[in-house]
């Protein structure tokens, strides 16, 4: 790789700018976004080196050993300073391409550029007669010891009539609000992300058989993933076969997948720092039993409950109500709930009897981090308690509903391992959701179609 390879969009700069116009908005001041620290897997081999999705977010750079500051004055003043690693040619034989400060200030559009190992003299400068210092607070021990130390630098200058920063404010609050709304360009990613992610869900259908293992399965997603260009996994795949899907974060293990048994996969991938997030619950055997096609079209109408209220200036919380409420009259159709036991619909809604069976929410927000940032809840009025944030466009989120059913006293046997959930990812647009992730069949009898088809 070289500096020329790099076409970075305008975007990274854009958001630059935004943040430095909130820091204006506090009456000046520095924010500092260090990138994630490489970790040591065992012995001499590290982990994959994943950057930090702030400094990512605010960059696109991907190398480790780097901070971002961003200086924004008063009076309308403002600079864009990158520290990165200087260009090592041994170590570059050893370990790759490095940028260095004089090419990444050209590449990555900044006003600024230094040698990492020059960070502890320069940025007490930059902090110099600045009122607010915006930083990740209580994020790691490291970055806490170094803010300290760069603020005691600025104060033993004090004398000399240098003022010292007298705010500190969680750099992430502001940005926190930035990610939650996606633009174009972070938009036309997830949305490739979406089609890798399903053409692996596709593959792990068609190739799923009776005496094959989880990991077998989770071998067909990792090829696709990496086939397509992603980076990597978003997070670690869900290979769940028998009573295994009834665990919610299982790993992909050795259970072998059998011949009238539920498998399902939870797995998404990463491209270029954005995740995708798709869960698929189909038959080993290519159909459904009677049980399991009764609980799997219950979820699925509940998923379509949740996706209907997915639109502009609906609270957050009402698509996962709109599920529960589905799931629920369903566990009482089908008797997994005793309408005996637990009365009316209302009833199991308010007295949260459907727990047993649905005992997490439908869905999160999702970006650069699967789990994305932002908040759930909007600011309380007058100390009451905070509402549920209305959705907007340019909000992405998880669509994802299940039932799990685990032995128990009363609960009729048929249902017993059974866990499913469908999982689809939605951006939400000026008209109600886009979404994204639909390349891969999602009703029951296009499901074992598909498996029926890929099959001698």
């Amino acid at each position: 790789m070289t500096a020329i390879d790099i076409a970075l969009p305008p975007v990274y700069q854009e958001r630059r700018q935004r943040l430095m116009q909130q820091l204006r908005a506090h009456g000046g001041g520095v924010a500092i976004v260090p990138t994630a620290p490489e970790v040591m897997r065992n012995r001499d081999s590290d982990y994959p080196y994943r950057f930090d999705s702030y400094f990512y977010y605010l960059t696109g750079f991907t190398e480790p050993e780097a901070v971002l500051a961003l200086i924004a004055g008063a009076d309308g003043s403002q600079r864009s300073v990158l520290f990165c690693r200087p260009k090592h040619e041994e170590r570059e034989i050893w370990d790759g391409f490095r940028f260095g400060p004089a090419a990444a200030k050209e590449a990555f559009g900044m006003d600024e550029t230094h040698a990492i190992e020059n960070l502890d003299s320069i940025l007490p400068d930059m902090l110099a007669n600045h009122a607010l210092v915006a930083a990740p607070l209580a994020d790691s021990g490291n970055i806490d010891r170094q803010i300290r130390r760069w603020m005691r630098a600025v104060r033993a200058r004090g004398r000399a009539g240098i003022g010292v920063p007298a705010q500190l404010l969680d750099v992430h609050a502001l940005l926190d609000e930035m990610r939650l709304f996606k633009d174009a360009h972070e938009q036309d990613i997830m949305r490739r992300a979406a089609r890798i992610a399903a053409h692996g869900h596709v593959r792990a259908m068609q190739t799923a058989r009776p005496g094959l293992r989880e990991y077998h399965l989770e071998a067909e997603l990792l090829y696709a993933f990496r086939h397509a260009g992603a980076q990597s996994v978003a997070y670690n795949s869900i290979v769940a076969a028998g009573a295994n899907s009834c665990v919610l974060h299982y790993r992909a293990g050795n259970t072998m997948l059998q011949d009238g048994d539920l498998c399902l996969i939870d797995a998404g991938c990463e491209l270029d720092g954005y995740a995708s997030d798709i869960t698929r619950t189909f038959p080993v055997s290519g159909r459904f039993s009677g049980p399991q096609r009764a609980l799997y079209d219950i979820v699925l109408a509940a998923q379509q409950a949740a996706i209907d209220r997915t639109r502009p200036g609906v609270p957050y919380n009402e698509p996962h109500d709109a599920a529960v409420r589905v799931l629920a009259q369903g566990m009482l159709d089908t008797g997994l709930l005793n309408r005996d036991a637990v009365g009316t619909l209302d009833d199991v809604i308010a007295n949260g009897d459907y727990r047993q069976f649905y005992m997490h929410r439908t869905g999160h927000w999702l970006g650069m981090d699967v789990h994305d940032v932002g908040e759930y809840r909007a600011a309380a009025a007058n100390g009451g308690e905070r509402p549920w944030r209305a959705l907007q466009p340019g909000m992405a989120l998880t669509v994802e509903p299940g039932i799990y059913v685990r032995p128990a006293e009363g609960v009729p046997e048929p249902f017993w391992h059974i866990g499913i959930r469908i999982e689809d990812d939605a951006i939400v647009t000026a008209s109600g959701c886009e979404l994204i992730t639909r390349d891969v069949p999602v009703e029951a009898d296009a499901i074992e179609a598909l498996m029926r088809d890929a099959r001698p």
